[in-house]
């Protein structure tokens, strides 16, 4: 596991909650900002996932 997988994931939770904590307070801007920061952390995720395949197909 990879630093891109670890960062990832932690994004993927900072914005699940922001989104959620928008929605609960009827603020539509941060539900955005925690949809966007969500989605950034799933991409960086696959990415991690991805530099993993390739070194271990190099090993």
């Amino acid at each position: 596991m990879n630093k891109n997988r670890i960062a990832g994931a932690a994004k993927t939770v900072a914005g699940s909650s922001k989104e959620k904590v928008g929605n609960a307070v009827g603020d539509q801007k941060m539900a955005v900002e925690g949809k966007a920061t969500k989605i950034e952390g799933k991409i960086r995720n696959a990415v991690g996932g991805m530099q993993d395949a390739a070194e271990k197909a190099d090993r």
